[in-house]
């Protein structure tokens, strides 16, 4: 998503002008927010895929993240291909849990939490801010 084109404000009333940036910090905590969720996107897969057992390796490659920009959240979970991942991760009468991504999620919370937390303080300086978007790689690599 591009910069907006109006992210200021700025109103006259009886001589007074008024400046207003609340269009411009809304759009640096949503794309911030979104850059977080890629970058734990990319940890999350990364973390489960060394936890899935690899039978044929079809089902590692079909671990995937997307990380929307509009809703600004993430979801990290099978592509179409890999239907059947769900038989490892949750278990069957023939299979046992594996429970990759939950474990992946679970174990590693504090991480989770410092990734989030390293572009949320970017807030503080508008410049670092901007230098930390990535406006690409909307969903994770076909690994």
């Amino acid at each position: 998503m591009a910069f907006p084109k109006s992210v200021t404000k700025i109103s006259k009333k009886d001589g007074v002008t008024f400046v207003s940036s609340v269009d411009r910090v809304n759009y640096t905590i949503r794309e911030l927010a979104h850059a977080a969720n890629k970058d734990v996107g990319k940890f999350v897969t990364r973390t489960a895929r060394s936890k899935i057992r690899k039978r044929t390796g079809r089902l590692a490659k079909n671990l995937q993240y997307w990380a929307r920009s509009r809703a600004v959240d993430l979801q990290v979970g099978f592509k179409p291909g890999g239907w059947y991942g769900v038989f490892q991760e949750l278990g069957t009468r023939n299979t046992p849990k594996i429970g990759a991504l939950r474990e992946a999620v679970n174990e590693n919370i504090p991480m989770i939490v410092r990734i989030q937390s390293q572009y949320l303080s970017a807030l503080e300086d508008e410049a670092r801010a901007l230098a930390m978007v990535d406006e690409g790689d909307e969903v994770g690599p076909d690994e």
